[in-house]
């Protein structure tokens, strides 16, 4: 603990111009008279610390103290910094802010400027916009479970609003469309599946262990085992709604009516997300075929308005 924490001490120096005692103290969770120690450890170790009094005192390193930062260009240095940060946003572990705070370290202090500028041109935020709390909780939560080798149980949502407590294997954690989703081994079906981290609730770590099995998660082999297929639909939209028409349906055929409206040549599968997606659209959006889906959209459209009649 202690060779770590000198590392890490060394690390904040080399990326900070000051930081003091107390910061230090605070930060590991010793004491102050053990943090000189440690100082006076790492300047016999030949590391130039400079102690300076006073009440915006504190230590930092010698002026044009450098250490190799060959292996790495500048611009791999942003590139994993920018991906950590992505992954800070989202996940509370200390010991991805180290590792940010040690790869920081790495850049030159006059190239300290173009850093801010490249991290101002490009931001990367894993977070929702809402819920961050919660949202963070289940990761961290699930992260612990994978590592540990211990059961995960929940309450998982389906589409058809049906709540089911499962208990799984927890295998991977999976980032696809900027949707978190979960990956094991459930004990319920006895095989493996994959969990939408939104419609995960109450989440616990059981403290029964299970031996993870030697399988990864493969894309076409989960996909493979929806035996449903996808139905061909045509949908026409105002020319109002075209920027939310191509943003959603941009790799499918659009074509422009005279009218300037819009129509969509489009498969999906059909269930209660495809219901769900077509109603949120609204009066925007009219199912020209097939007929079947045009009358249950239809249906679904006047059960919504006999709610409001009164």
């Amino acid at each position: 603990m202690k060779l770590d924490r000198l590392l890490s001490i060394t690390l904040i120096l080399l990326n900070r111009p000051m930081v003091t005692a107390r910061e230090l103290s605070e930060k590991y969770g010793v004491s102050i008279r053990t943090i000189y120690r440690d100082i006076e450890t790492i300047s016999a170790a030949g590391i130039p610390v400079v102690a300076w009094q006073g009440k915006k005192g504190g230590f930092c390193l010698m002026n044009n103290y450098k250490i190799d930062r060959q292996l790495l260009s500048l611009n791999d240095i942003f590139s994993i910094l920018l991906a950590l940060r992505g992954l800070s946003t989202t996940f509370s572990d200390c010991d991805i802010d180290e590792t940010i705070e040690k790869i920081e370290s790495l850049v030159p202090s006059d190239r300290k400027k173009d850093a801010d500028l490249f991290f101002n041109h490009m931001i990367v935020d894993l977070s929702p916009w809402e819920n961050k709390n919660s949202h963070n909780h289940k990761l961290t939560t699930i992260r612990t479970a994978i590592s540990e080798c211990r059961l995960l149980s929940f309450n998982y949502k389906n589409l058809q609003n049906e709540t089911i407590r499962r208990s799984i294997e927890p295998m991977s954690l999976i980032l696809k469309s900027s949707n978190w989703y979960l990956y094991g081994f459930c004990q319920i079906k006895n095989d493996y599946r994959i969990f939408r981290l939104s419609r995960m609730y109450n989440l616990q770590i059981l403290e029964h262990k299970f031996v993870r099995k030697d399988k990864k998660f493969n894309e076409s082999d989960f996909f493979a085992k929806d035996q449903r297929k996808p139905i061909h639909m045509k949908l026409r939209f105002p020319s109002h709604a075209r920027g939310k028409v191509e943003e959603f349906f941009s790799d499918f055929p659009i074509s422009t009516e005279k009218d300037g409206s819009l129509i969509v040549d489009v498969s999906f599968p059909e269930d209660e997300w495809l219901y769900s997606t077509l109603l949120s659209y609204g009066p925007d959006c009219e199912v020209l075929s097939p007929a079947h889906l045009r009358n249950i959209i239809k249906e679904k459209f006047i059960q919504a308005a006999n709610i409001y009649k009164t």
